[in-house]
């Protein structure tokens, strides 16, 4: 499988998720638009997209002029029913694609919180391979409005929409699943300025909440990365979605 991953900003990793498709053998074709690189003008090329993280919101068009022609790529993997994958910003952008609202600077979680599936999430064959609650790695402020025809998964009590899915495996998920400790940990050293201005304690006190909370969250972000991974297939397409999304792109 040929899987188009989308960095937002330098230092992204993908993690978990990378471990899941090294597994399956897949073949990773890295994009980095905020340094310049080209998004694909279509998704003949691929079988699946991944939209990591970034510290803009979903909507900093002015910044980052990609942002738009993103958010319609992931759309047109959607509707091609091909795996769609948004960590965090990338859940965001999902969210914008699919017609919702970003809602900036509401909702500031950092750290490992828990997240608890609903009943529908339960019954998902990607969230549910983590249980019906696990803690997870948070870094954001920025949340969204439901899409319309989506399907809410995941939640807590500071986040309505932690996770949703939209058709077969268009996937949002607003925690850094693909966190695992060996992220934390390096993201501790390369963003210590930015952590101490969110929770001055956290670098402190990170043995006590890494003893607390790693392992179960590192297993848990391991099993939904495994999982979307197996929703992964080839999808042959007539080329109306390449179309749509060039008509869009004009």
């Amino acid at each position: 499988m040929r899987v188009l991953v989308v960095e937002n900003m330098i230092h992204s990793d993908l993690g978990q998720v990378g471990v899941a498709l090294g597994e399956a053998g897949a073949e990773i074709d890295l994009r980095r638009p905020f340094t310049g690189d080209a998004l694909p003008a279509d998704i003949h090329a691929h079988d699946a997209l991944v939209v990591l993280g970034g510290e803009q919101s979903a909507v900093d068009d002015h910044i980052h002029p990609y942002l738009p022609q993103l958010a319609r790529l992931m759309r047109a993997f959607a509707d091609a029913d091909k795996a769609v994958l948004g960590i965090c910003l990338g859940s965001q952008l999902l969210a914008r694609a699919h017609g919702a609202e970003n809602l900036l600077g509401q909702t500031c979680e950092f750290g490992w919180h828990d997240v608890a599936l609903t009943a529908a999430g339960e019954g998902d064959p990607v969230l549910n391979a983590a249980g019906t609650s696990f803690p997870i790695f948070e870094w954001h402020a920025d949340t969204f409005t439901l899409p319309e025809g989506a399907v809410r998964l995941a939640t807590n009590p500071a986040v309505a929409n932690q996770a949703f899915r939209i058709g077969r495996a268009a996937y949002g998920m607003q925690f850094h699943f693909e966190a695992g400790t060996r992220v934390v940990e390096d993201w501790n050293r390369i963003f210590e300025d930015q952590i101490m201005g969110i929770d001055p304690h956290w670098l402190e006190r990170y043995p006590e909440h890494a003893a607390r909370h790693a392992e179960q969250a590192d297993a848990a972000g391991l099993a939904l990365a495994r999982a979307w991974v197996r929703t992964i297939r080839r999808v042959e397409t007539d080329g109306s979605e390449a179309g749509k999304l060039a008509a869009a792109s004009a």
